[in-house]
């Protein structure tokens, strides 16, 4: 183990493909990492069919891409991950384990933080310290509301599950490293306690903004669905998907599954267009990891303003006109 510690990265894939979220926890990995001069791997589960996948984790800066192949991994089940997971963490005792927090490890990362005495942190978004036993962990509570700095007491692993959008993807650095086993499965009984027959989008047709790169919200001050016809020739024109703030879902303009923020959507697009939203700390919350953030409000105190990468002080259906007119073909 290096001075400044063992950190894993825990990739959620499925389909053949790795999650934004799992290069997510590369990137924090990484980042950590270089911070107290720590050595990062990413951890893959899954069948005889993830060559390709190790491959992909292979070709990012790292000291090694820790592969755990079963058949009862080749698809992901709580209690195949948190046997798995658990038998390893017992074992190497890394100082830091990354997870994205997502559904998958709400149901499985709790039960191997209970079966090996590990701390847990769940849904962080940030952390500051100057060396890894000593960092102080920041995450949302209340909502969103407040926020709590949370530090782990005592030695041992930490778990912790990063919020989407908490760090960036695209800051991940590429390289080279070997592909190696985890540990040995032989012995390990996988727990099968329960089978995944299927997963599904909620509400059938709903959207999921998580994996839209390019959004274009709309808050209170769009004026009504009557307005939204020009907004929507805008997110066709940016092939980008329409999203919203909470009063507007609350009054109908747009279906439910199109809020973002804390009672939402979590999304981290490249480019977020923030049209006529105020920037509650609801909204903030889920959305605040956008690459690209372009607010467009006529309020020049609006909050938003505050976290936007660009800001635009005017009336937001002028400004609309004005990029359509810049978007149609010549």
């Amino acid at each position: 183990m290096s001075s400044g510690g063992k950190i894993w990265a825990v990739l959620q894939h499925r389909e053949g493909r790795i999650h934004r979220m799992g290069w997510e926890a590369v990137a924090a990995a990484q980042e950590l990492a270089a911070r107290f001069g720590g050595s990062a791997e990413a951890i893959l589960l899954g069948g005889a069919d993830i060559d390709a996948l190790a491959r992909e984790a292979a070709a990012h800066d790292l000291a090694a891409v820790r592969t755990a192949r079963h058949p009862q991994l080749s698809s992901y089940t709580p209690g195949g991950y948190a046997t798995t997971l658990g038998t390893a963490i017992s074992a190497e005792q890394p100082d830091l384990v990354l997870f994205p927090h997502s559904y998958q490890s709400v149901e499985y990362v709790p039960r191997i933080a209970q079966a090996t005495g590990a701390a847990l942190i769940p849904e962080a978004i940030s952390s500051e310290g100057s060396t890894l036993e000593s960092l102080v962990w920041k995450r949302p509570i209340l909502e969103g509301k407040l926020h709590a700095r949370v530090r782990v007491n005592g030695g041992g692993p930490a778990l912790v599950t990063l919020q989407s959008g908490a760090f960036s993807a695209d800051s991940r650095r590429r390289g080279a490293c070997e592909v190696r086993p985890l540990a040995p499965l032989a012995s390990v009984a996988i727990d099968t306690w329960r089978e995944i027959l299927g997963v599904e989008q909620a509400g059938g047709e709903s959207v999921d903004l998580t994996k839209a790169e390019v959004i274009v919200a709309v808050g209170r001050g769009v004026g009504g669905s009557d307005k939204l016809a020009a907004i929507e020739a805008l997110a066709r024109a940016l092939k980008a998907e329409i999203g919203a703030s909470r009063p507007v879902i609350d009054s109908g303009w747009l279906p439910r599954d199109r809020q973002i923020g804390s009672s939402g959507q979590t999304v981290a697009p490249k480019l977020y267009l923030a049209l006529g939203i105020s920037g509650a700390i609801q909204h903030l919350v889920g959305m605040k990891g956008s690459g690209c953030i372009v607010a467009i409000n006529k309020d020049a105190g609006a909050p938003i303003f505050k976290i936007a990468s660009y800001g635009i002080v005017g009336d937001l259906h002028e400004v609309v006109a004005a990029m359509l007119a810049e978007l149609a073909p010549s």
